[in-house]
């Protein structure tokens, strides 16, 4: 007969028990870790890649305007990162890195402890190691799943790297808002130099953009940007990198904010150039850079001129852009309003607004066409068509009249009566002859400009008639590489094209410079020889000037975007005032150099 076993006592009982769950644990963890280990990234190879979809765009210098996608600076090694940068980023996101192994225990308790404190969420446990796991490799998913691999992942780093490289590759890969992936691409982005040269200000901003790179980045809120580095410098004093008055001194400096990342004066040209991009090179899958035709100093000189002069007239809600071209369409300059950062509608290309007696050009071409000369004697008096009837702008006929005079006084009735005797559907031809590709409605009014078009392609027509009769395309990208250089897209002129005869392209180029020299033009008369056109639409929604001299060519446009009506402000006023505002500014080489600028004014008469 078996002897009965003693019975266990009630700590015998505890371990045993507790022996039991350890190593069902240990039983159960193996298939938990290959579970989440299954589909874990590999680390082996760590590697400086940027963004597959990277698009730096250039000016015509080779300098960088603007960045879209995912910027990455210069990757910087440990050693040229300055160390304010490291130590502003420990204090404020992980005090304990160089002492914890991947799960700082101490910080993740001291977080539950705040945050159930203060009822909200203030702070998080993530160390760098983690957060560093996260970015490189893991979503954002808020589950189970992603929490335990950011885990094993930041152990596995902690592991294969040290204390240096995790810091290094964290430094150089963390998002700090605006597309800027890395300490060098947010230093250039939001203070516009290298990272290795920031100062301890800087370097405080950047580490406190990381808690939350919208909410926090100086591009956004500059007031909120300064406070939360005071508590980065705060933080700093508290873990003895810094003393209180170093941190003191460091709250009171102003760091120079690169405001044009923000929006500025080119992304209108650069927005309009990056739309071209999957009509030339298809589907973006890699880093580009693009070559443009921009000249950064005209670009400046034409967002200068039109702010300036549409703060003259004072008038709410006026807006205004400015095209700038050479002769053979390459555009120098875009402005698509008075301020990118309030409005990213860009009314020099997507804007279709009436042009008005601009349009003129091509009925008057319809017309040289057809036989008709500058000395042709028209009548100016009233005419009706489909019940319709055509006002002039002084609300005077004037009787006789040939046509050069008509079209520099810009006679609507000869405008009319002529696009009636070559015929409508000759004249809307015209137009798209010399590039207008917007749908023209074959009506009376259409020799008035009835008809909507873009800014863009009216400007490019009157580029052939500055050509001599060339046919002129508008570009804007010079060349397309990928980030080994290999060209994708390089723009190559073809042969040149002649739409319009030789000899009617001159007499149409004489008699737009007798607009500027005796007609609604004459705002525009510089000291070199103008060639333009100015239009008006009903009342007075819209105002236009384009011109060309010097062997360059400008369109203005200005209205309101709602079309409501503007306090009498024809092509003749504040367009042409700001396309002169503009060509002096170019033609002096001086951003300041203004229609009010003391010693500034033509050198002589024009020759014209």
């Amino acid at each position: 007969m078996d002897k009965a076993k003693p019975p266990r006592s009630g700590i015998a009982k505890f371990f045993y028990s507790i022996s039991v769950i350890f190593v069902w644990g240990l039983v159960l963890m193996v298939p938990v870790l290959i579970y989440f280990s299954y589909d874990l990234p590999d680390i082996a190879n760590i590697d400086k890649a940027t963004s597959k979809t990277t698009i730096m765009i250039m000016d015509r210098d080779g300098n960088r305007m603007a960045s879209y996608g995912d910027v990455f600076g210069e990757w910087l090694d440990y050693e040229d990162i300055p160390p304010e940068q490291v130590e502003a980023i420990i204090a404020t996101e992980d005090r304990r890195f160089f002492e914890h192994f991947g799960l700082d225990y101490r910080g993740l308790a001291r977080a539950m402890y705040n945050n159930i404190t203060e009822g909200k969420l203030v702070e998080g446990g993530s160390t760098i190691s983690q957060q560093l796991a996260k970015n490189l490799y893991l979503s954002s998913n808020r589950t189970l799943k992603r929490k335990i691999q950011e885990l094993l992942l930041s152990f596995w780093l902690e592991m294969k790297l040290d204390k240096q490289e995790i810091l290094t590759i964290y430094m150089n890969r963390a998002y700090f808002g605006a597309g800027a992936y890395g300490i060098d691409a947010a230093s250039r982005t939001i203070f516009g130099h290298s990272a290795k040269t920031l100062n301890l200000t800087e370097a405080a901003m950047l580490a406190g953009m990381l808690k939350g790179p919208a909410l926090y980045s100086p591009l956004r809120d500059v007031e909120r940007a300064y406070n939360r580095t005071s508590i980065v410098l705060d933080n700093m004093v508290v873990t003895g990198f810094l003393e209180p008055d170093e941190g003191e001194s460091a709250k009171k400096v102003n760091v120079k904010i690169n405001s044009a990342e923000a929006g500025g004066d080119v992304r209108y040209f650069t927005d309009w150039v990056v739309e071209q991009l999957p009509e030339l090179i298809g589907t973006i899958n890699e880093p580009i850079i693009v070559h443009t035709t921009m000249v950064p100093e005209m670009q400046q000189m034409a967002a200068g001129a039109v702010r300036q002069t549409l703060s003259r007239r004072n008038e709410e809600n006026m807006q205004g852009a400015l095209i700038s071209m050479d002769l053979d369409g390459a555009v120098r300059a875009l402005v698509g309003g008075r301020d990118y950062n309030e409005s990213q509608f860009n009314r020099a290309v997507q804007a279709q607004r009436q042009p008005g007696s601009a349009f003129k050009l091509f009925v008057y071409l319809a017309a040289l066409e057809a036989g008709f000369g500058p000395e042709t004697i028209m009548r100016d008096s009233p005419i009706i068509l489909d019940g319709w009837s055509p006002k002039n702008y002084s609300d005077r006929y004037i009787g006789e009249v040939n046509l050069e005079t008509a079209f520099a006084k810009s006679i609507n009735t000869v405008a009319v009566k002529l696009s009636e005797r070559v015929d409508r559907r000759s004249v809307i031809d015209m137009a798209h002859r010399l590039g207008v590709t917007t749908p023209l409605t074959p009506e009376p009014s259409i020799a008035l400009g009835a008809s909507e078009v873009n800014l863009m392609e009216l400007t490019a027509a009157y580029t052939v008639v500055a050509r001599g009769g060339i046919e002129t395309k508008p570009y804007g990208i010079v060349e397309i590489q990928n980030s080994s250089g290999r060209i994708l897209y390089r723009h190559m002129p073809g042969p040149e094209i002649r739409i319009l005869d030789q000899e009617v392209a001159y007499t149409m180029h004489a008699m737009l410079q007798n607009v500027v020299a005796t007609g609604t033009a004459r705002a525009a008369l510089m000291n070199f020889p103008v060639a333009g056109k100015t239009g008006t639409t009903q009342n007075y929604k819209d105002a236009l000037f384009v011109g060309y001299g010097k062997n360059m060519i400008n369109g203005v446009w200005v209205g309101k975007d709602d079309s409501t009506a503007m306090q009498g402000v024809t092509g003749g006023g504040t367009p042409a005032h700001i396309w002169k505002n503009f060509m002096y500014r170019v033609d002096l080489g001086r951003n300041d150099a203004t229609l009010d600028t003391p010693n500034v004014r033509p050198r002589s008469r024009p020759q014209i």
